[in-house]
């Protein structure tokens, strides 16, 4: 074979030829069937003449039918091209020889560019320069993936629906709860009164809601009783205003009734009636005690006035009654409001005793209770009261307080009193009645220890 002579007289002509080599794609002449050489030098290694000198070559034929019949049937795309390249870049075997036949050397490689292909080129280790060169369209490598791109579109599509679900879903549970509540703050801001923030949702925005409104109920509480407190200032003041006009009207020329109560006991000393004496002389300090001008007075001087009017009664029903007062000397030094036990006595005389057989009596007694407060106890044992008339009593007691007025006369009546004691000193004092038909009536009067 020509071309195998050829290539070995080369060969055998280079000195540094000492490792194998593969040499070109050869044709036969006769069979033009294609094969190629390994070509490898002897060297001389049991020792002697020539130990380590080249003796000759030994060449391995390789027949390419063989290399075809293992790649013509590697298929990675119905269009795919694998080939394998010896060192001159010869395609050594592909398993489309036919479509590769015409290819000129390096054709193949220079398609590297190509947008349509995909080519990947593989060295191999133990062939030096040989190479798997593998050539697969575009389209067909994608074609698998189509299903994957139409299930990537789905999934795509269902994100962005679920996505704006979830949006819509966002701003109906949030956003618009949010711009509802500002809406009704606006308004509460307007001094709607009793308007309520709407409650739209049951989550923080609902529970700040929920919050607001209780805010707002606390605030309007606090408002209603600030307002109440204001009021009973200005009933306190007027109270105060009107009972300082009755004490300038009681007080025309005071020295002139002194002296005319001063005379008439003189009078009834003179002529032996020590009665008359007696009415005139508590009757004289009673007046000079209520046209007093102090609002808060001495306990002992209260009591005074009370035993002066009793020692009036008294003398009017001949003894008739059973009369006493005990009050604790701690009690006596502190203060009260003036004129506040003698209107009650005398409730307790003309409405408790005045139908009663002698035997009967009336009792006041004054002490500090639990708390430390000063507490009266008016206790007569008259007819008492019936419970409906008790009930009404009650109820009257605890109304709103009314303005005190001072009507003529010498009783100004437990709902006055009441009243003035409360807005003195608020709503934890002032009068309440105990009373059983037949029994006799309790009234009791609490005020702090001043």
């Amino acid at each position: 074979m020509k071309p195998y002579d050829d290539f070995m007289r080369t060969y055998s002509q280079q000195e540094d030829a000492d490792g194998g080599i593969f040499t070109t794609l050869l044709q036969h002449d006769k069979t033009e069937a294609e094969y190629f050489f390994y070509v490898a030098p002897i060297i001389e290694s049991i020792g002697g003449v020539h130990f380590l000198q080249k003796t000759g070559y030994c060449s391995v034929m390789v027949n390419t039918s063989k290399l075809q019949e293992l790649v013509e049937n590697t298929e990675l795309t119905p269009h795919s091209t694998l080939s394998i390249l010896n060192s001159h870049n010869e395609i050594i075997a592909s398993n489309r020889m036919a479509g590769q036949a015409e290819l000129a050397e390096g054709q193949l490689l220079a398609e590297r560019g190509s947008e349509d292909y995909i080519i990947q080129r593989t060295d191999l280790e133990l062939a030096d320069g040989w190479s798997i060169v593998s050539r697969i369209p575009v389209r067909e490598l994608t074609t698998d993936m189509n299903a994957i791109r139409r299930v990537s579109i789905i999934a795509g599509i269902g994100m962005t629906l679920s996505m704006i679900l979830l949006g819509y879903y966002f701003l109906n549970s949030l956003t618009r709860p949010v711009m509802g509540l500002i809406a009704d703050m606006r308004k509460i801001g307007g001094r709607e009164r009793g308007f309520r923030v709407k409650v739209r949702s049951t989550n923080e925005v609902g529970a700040l809601a929920y919050d607001i409104n209780r805010m707002i109920e606390n605030m309007e509480l606090m408002t209603r009783d600030i307002f109440h407190a204001q009021a009973q200032l200005y009933e306190m003041k007027l109270s105060k205003k009107q009972a300082e006009f009755s004490a300038l009207q009681s007080q025309i020329n005071p020295h002139f009734l002194y002296n005319t109560l001063n005379c008439i006991s003189s009078i009834g000393l003179e002529y032996g009636s020590r009665e008359i004496a007696q009415i005139t002389s508590c009757m004289s300090r009673i007046f000079r005690y209520s046209i007093k001008q102090d609002e808060l007075v001495a306990i002992r001087e209260e009591i005074q006035c009370v035993e002066d009017y009793m020692h009036i009664i008294s003398i009017r029903y001949e003894n008739r009654y059973e009369m006493e007062v005990q009050v604790d000397d701690a009690v006596a030094e502190l203060k009260t409001p003036k004129m506040i036990l003698q209107p009650l006595v005398e409730n307790a005389v003309y409405h408790g005793l005045g139908s009663k057989e002698s035997g009967e009596g009336l009792q006041v007694i004054g002490s500090l209770n639990e708390q430390g407060d000063v507490c009266f106890r008016i206790t007569d044992s008259g007819r008492g009261i019936a419970s409906d008339a008790l009930e009404r009593l009650r109820a009257k007691l605890e109304a709103a307080p009314e303005a005190i007025d001072h009507p003529s006369g010498s009783s100004i009546g437990l709902s006055n009193i009441h009243s003035r004691i409360r807005l003195l000193f608020g709503d934890a004092y002032g009068v309440s009645v105990e009373s059983r038909p037949g029994r006799g009536t309790t009234v009791i009067v609490t005020i702090p220890s001043i």
